[in-house]
């Protein structure tokens, strides 16, 4: 004889978890497209000039792109701690490919700058690959000190000097937009793993007075800065990518003057594929488009942070929170130079500008993050 209870509660099955977690890849990969397209508008004349071809940087984005959907898949499936013993390992060989870049033949100089290395036929940054290796450290050696994050000489000076380190060579190559992303991510991460807020406040007063030191020792330097105050009394100069962002931003309205039609990537706006692809989204495809990309982004950080409460032990949580923090530091500066709310840095827009070191990367640090997420799900659910 059956009961109604049993027949009122079907039995209990498994539900397989998604093998990748959609809130994060949805909008990458979107935004990986709309990359693609919008590197081929940007760049096409120039590519055309150049190199013979208006699909050159196409042909590339796209190939770093499946690329990084391959390693984006890699990572998912590598278990994120395995990383804890590749810490130190990674740390090193960060430093090394950094000094490379100064002191090797290897390295690329392009735009008075040396922040490229050449091995063979493969290309790539190195700052990239530093900034990685500094957030699996942190993670790795704030979970082993969280009981002693508070104090000086254990929980602060230590990461404070790898941190610096590496900033350090950053800054030679010149690269001040990538050496004070690894600056603020360290001092988000300490932050997150309990150290003192005056330890905190006291390096960055120093920073500050430092860095202004080093802005009044060069003229250049005091000009760049003027120029930010005020971009349109040197328009003809200091103030250029500025000033032609902001043209780019205001002829495209709410709506854009459409694809492919920007007027700014005709050789005025300097590294339109590059730096400031996020003028050009801003001119072709207006305040709607521009809004959808922050929104994309929005939704990744969103997540990302999700994935950093949820992570089943310190070191999760810490490499989580070190990744979504990187992105959204990238994000906010590139957008911030790009409508002239920051100083001119040279620094590329995840996903979206050209770049193969930075796209692969990026899509790869995306792939630990779902293997994070999946770790915490335990790989299946449960439900009535």
């Amino acid at each position: 004889m059956t009961t109604a209870a049993a027949t009122s509660h079907p039995p209990l099955r498994r539900v397989r978890a998604p093998a990748y977690d959609l809130a994060l890849l949805f909008p990458a990969l979107f935004l990986v497209g709309v990359g693609i397209v919008m590197v081929y508008s940007a760049s096409s004349a120039l590519a055309a000039q150049k190199f013979g071809s208006e699909f050159y940087f196409l042909k590339k984005q796209a190939a770093f792109a499946a690329a990084g959907i391959c390693l984006l898949v890699v990572c998912r499936h590598v278990p994120y701690r395995l990383y804890r013993p590749l810490a130190y390992p990674l740390l090193g060989v960060a430093a090394a490919l950094l000094a490379a870049v100064l002191f090797s033949p290897w390295a690329v100089t392009a735009g008075g700058a040396s922040r490229w290395l050449r091995l063979g036929p493969l290309q790539f940054q190195p700052s990239e690959i530093a900034r990685f290796a500094l957030i699996v450290y942190l993670a790795y050696s704030m979970e082993k000190k969280a009981g002693r994050m508070r104090e000086l000489s254990i929980g602060f000076l230590p990461h404070l000097f790898v941190t610096g380190v590496l900033a350090s060579f950053v800054l030679k190559q010149p690269d001040f937009g990538s050496a004070a992303i690894l600056a603020a991510l360290s001092g988000l991460m300490l932050f997150l793993g309990g150290a003192r807020l005056t330890f905190l406040l006291g390096t960055l007063g120093v920073g500050c007075l430092l860095g202004w030191v080093h802005l009044q020792s060069a003229g250049y330097r005091r000009r760049r800065w003027e120029s930010f105050w005020d971009p349109w009394r040197y328009a003809n100069d200091q103030g250029y990518q500025a000033t032609h962002s902001l043209m780019a931003f205001g002829s495209g309205g709410w709506w854009g003057s459409g694809l492919g039609k920007s007027h700014q990537k005709l050789f005025y706006l300097p590294e339109p594929h590059t730096d400031f692809i996020f003028a050009v989204i801003g001119e072709e495809l207006g305040v709607a488009g521009a809004a959808l990309i922050v929104l994309l982004f929005a939704l990744i950080l969103w997540r990302g942070i999700g994935i950093a409460r949820r992570a089943p032990d310190l070191f999760g949580t810490y490499l989580a929170a070190g990744i979504t923090a990187a992105l959204g530091l990238q994000v906010v500066i590139n957008m911030g130079v790009a409508l002239a709310l920051l100083p001119t840095k040279g620094l590329t827009l995840p996903f979206l500008s050209y770049g193969g070191t930075s796209l692969v990367l990026n899509m790869a640090a995306l792939g630990v993050l779902m293997n994070i997420a999946a770790s915490a799900r335990g790989g299946a659910g449960m439900r009535a």
